[in-house]
């Protein structure tokens, strides 16, 4: 196992880990050694099997489980492609909101009060052209604040919310079902990474400041989400089959970019682990009180 770094902040490449076989506890602490350092880690030539991702993803934590399961993989993984369950591209939808509405930048499962470790996507079938996934490190971001922003972050919570996030964007969300289980929720906007370094939690769908008015939260919001996506700060990483990109979502921000959507195929498939606790769906998880790591499985 060896890793070179892609980006003057972050990102390390790894090659010579296996993903098909069990992890050894050695092989599993260098994995958590190089993911504390770089918070995004890229293996390549993973193993394109469900299975073997599924047994890679729990050596590190317990899975967050897809609501309502998969019809076209394995239900603990999320479908992030654009295939119908017979293997076709979904053809357009024109109600409600659209792919290209979530090409912002993000971390995966801000609306879920347990805590949320590591994103792990898998290419099977990217576009030939386009469909980049770019990442920014906020710890880096948080590093470059002025002591004044440093100081005005450090006590702020901030509330995600998504179906107010597409509104602010233009976009109205009908279903309520969905609304009520994927709900606002408020998380320190500080907080310390796994290598001890401080990093800002945030995101597009990020809309208010516990405390304060929408028209004050949005104005500073957005003042730190202009900073924090600079092209200084941003990975983007050029898909090929294989390709396996694991995400830290407590120091991370991600965002797909366009592609021809109607045209190619794109098969990726995404595991999600928690820190700790059962393995649970994210619906459950939002009406669970959320362990805590005395109480961990």
């Amino acid at each position: 196992m060896q890793i070179k770094q892609l980006h003057p902040r972050f990102v390390g490449e790894i090659t010579g880990l296996d993903t098909s076989v069990p992890l050894d506890p050695e092989t599993v602490e260098a994995v958590e050694a190089a993911m504390a350092e770089y918070a995004v880690c890229v293996i390549r030539g993973a193993s394109l099997s469900d299975e073997a991702h599924i047994r890679f993803s729990r050596s590190f934590g317990p899975l967050e489980l897809p609501p309502g399961g998969g019809k076209r993989i394995a239900p603990e993984i999320y479908d992030i492609g654009n295939l119908t369950p017979e293997g076709e591209i979904r053809p357009p939808n024109p109600k409600g909101a659209q792919p290209t509405d979530f090409e912002l930048f993000h971390t995966d499962s801000p609306f879920n009060s347990w805590p949320t470790k590591w994103s792990l996507l898998l290419a099977y079938d990217p576009p030939p052209e386009g469909a980049n996934t770019d990442y920014v490190d906020t710890r880096a971001v948080y590093d470059d604040l002025s002591p004044e922003m440093k100081e005005k972050v450090g006590s702020i919570s901030v509330e995600h919310d998504l179906f107010r996030a597409l509104q602010l964007n233009g976009v109205e969300f009908e279903d309520e079902a969905m609304r009520k289980n994927f709900p606002r929720m408020a998380h320190p906007l500080v907080r310390e990474s796994a290598n001890g370094r401080k990093a800002l939690y945030m995101g597009w769908h990020g809309v208010g400041i516990v405390g304060r008015t929408e028209e004050e939260s949005l104005g500073f919001l957005k003042e730190l989400y202009d900073f924090a996506t600079q092209d200084k700060y941003v990975y983007s990483h050029k898909w090929r089959p294989g390709d396996m990109v694991i995400w830290d979502n407590r120091c991370t921000m991600h965002s797909a970019t366009p592609f021809e959507r109607y045209r190619y195929k794109r098969d990726m498939r995404r595991t999600t682990i928690n820190e700790y606790g059962p393995e649970v769906s994210t619906i459950e998880a939002m009406h669970t009180e959320a362990p805590t790591p005395e109480h961990a499985q």
